[in-house]
């Protein structure tokens, strides 16, 4: 038993309602490689919230789930997180539960096991013990862990307070899959309504790494959700639609927001939907002809915009030498290439117009637009991630989002969505189109420089492989701004690695 395993919680469950609400907090706290052991007396309770907790990953309060004690084992591979639930009260000792490979479940998803005691040689490092004993019409619950299940269930219990303290008393709490980051969002419903919980605490600045500076603070990354509420205000109070908050906490990092829906820019087979790429670039150019201020204000106090400038270009580049290599059979990049190799695409930023601003929002593409169907003009775009907006170029979202970096599109359609933009300012008001075409290839090759080292990153230090299979297609990309006369002084370098 690992040092730090202690009792983190000991209560009484009155009801079933009550028993479910504590099976959804735990399932938006369940990571891959968690090992959840639920022990009790036949008739306690533990496949009532194995399968509360079950039908909270699957989103449905009406998901079939059956019992596993004839089958044993029962899996499921739900979008956020694939997990295995398992009765071990016909086992007949360790060797029979072996054979159930329980411990490859664990390699990459979730592991719900009933009836521990049947198997004793637990791993201890993810284990979560959950003893349900009946009493009245209710039953007690203890539950035990280790230090990084004692801040996760701490973490969730903070925000089933959260959403007690908004009017969402008794809520239901479904995990849904999240982005890139370290935040995690939940769907909640409650009373017929519905809104998205994101769960963001405040993160520490990252080492210092470039001449005694983070990452973080060359690359102006948001810490913390102030950023967000205050960019969601300002695109708010000019027409466009991001969330409307509920109800924030920007200290502890809980916002209640709007639910937009899951309808995004890409079909079922996940191929774009070329008339909303479209209708997202007239939300692009719209955007790009509002006079934004240097400061946004919102509920957690104002925030300074911080400007897209070369060092935060630069060191998103240096993601590319850092990390593109790790990948097998990739080309190593030499230690000795990486200041000219910077001091070349220096020299190549500093053709941009850098008095060409606007607000970027820095990830606008398909992941984070969601469609409004029922609504009209830039109202169709619903913008949900952009803490990390900078002053910048206006040709680095319209890259962003016509070289979509998770969707394959043809050299022609990405012309045909930089066209419809581009006819699109015009009718705005006029604008330097010559410019406009040689940054969006400098912002172009910028960009797919740094989600190829990002994507690796994601990959080999957090653990998402599945980043890596965009890899060919971001090569693609960067190849096709590569060709433009502006990235002619950077060709050659990347030539080796295309």
């Amino acid at each position: 038993m690992a040092h730090d395993f202690r009792t983190i919680l000991e209560a009484h469950l009155p009801d079933e309602d009550a028993t479910g609400r504590l099976a959804q907090d735990l399932a938006t706290a369940l990571l891959p490689g968690d090992l959840v052991l639920l022990s009790g007396d036949l008739g306690a309770g533990k496949t009532s919230f194995a399968r509360a907790l079950v039908r909270a990953l699957a989103g449905d309060a009406e998901y079939e789930v059956p019992s596993p004690t004839f089958p044993i084992r029962v899996d499921y591979a739900f979008p956020r997180l694939k997990l295995a639930h398992v009765d071990l009260y016909r086992v007949a000792g360790p060797d029979e539960a072996e054979e159930l490979g329980l411990e490859e479940v664990l390699e990459d998803g979730a592991l719900v096991v009933e009836w521990p005691e049947r198997f004793p040689d637990w791993p201890s490092a993810r284990r979560l013990e959950i003893v349900l004993t009946p009493e009245g019409s209710g039953r007690n619950v203890a539950i035990a862990g280790g230090e990084h299940w004692q801040a996760r269930l701490a973490r969730s219990r903070a925000a089933r307070r959260f959403l007690d303290a908004a009017g969402w008393i008794g809520a239901g709490r479904n995990p849904i899959v999240g982005d890139a980051s370290s935040r995690a969002y939940e769907r909640v419903r409650h009373d017929g309504r519905v809104a998205i919980l994101m769960n963001a605490p405040a993160r520490p600045e990252g080492p210092a790494l470039y001449d005694g500076r983070s990452y973080d603070a060359l690359a102006h990354r948001a810490l913390d959700v102030r950023p967000f509420l205050a960019i969601d205000a300002a695109l708010r109070e000019h027409g466009f639609r991001a969330p409307e908050i509920f109800r924030a906490d920007a200290e502890a990092g809980l916002v209640l927001l709007e639910d937009l829906g899951g309808d995004g820019l890409l079909d079922a087979e996940r191929r774009p939907i070329l008339p909303r790429y479209e209708a997202a670039m007239e939300c692009l150019a719209a955007m790009h002809a509002v006079d934004w201020p240097d400061t946004a204000e919102g509920a957690g106090g104002p925030h300074k915009v911080p400007p897209y400038d070369r060092e935060a270009l630069l060191v998103e580049i240096s993601l590319f030498p850092d990390w593109f290599s790790r990948v097998r059979g990739e080309r190593a990049f030499p230690s000795e290439d990486l200041e000219p190799f910077l001091a070349a695409w220096s020299g190549v930023l500093g053709r941009l117009d850098w008095t060409a601003r606007t607000w970027v929002m820095r990830d606008f593409h398909s992941p984070n637009i969601l469609w409004q169907d029922e609504a009209e003009g830039t109202d169709r775009i619903g913008i949900i991630d952009f803490q990390d907006a900078l002053v910048g170029h206006p040709a680095y979202d319209v890259a962003s989002l016509a070289q979509d970096a998770r969707v394959p599109m043809s050299a022609e359609e990405e012309a045909r969505l930089k066209r419809h933009y581009l006819e699109a300012r015009r009718a705005l008001g006029s604008f330097d189109e010559e410019g406009f075409d040689a940054a969006y290839a400098i912002l172009g090759a910028q960009r797919a420089t740094k989600v190829l080292g990002a994507f690796t990153r994601f990959a080999v230090v957090e653990g998402k492989p599945t980043y890596q299979r965009h890899r060919e297609h971001v090569k693609g990309l960067l190849r096709r701004n590569l060709a433009h006369p502006a990235m002619a002084d950077l060709k050659a370098w990347y030539d080796p690695y295309l």
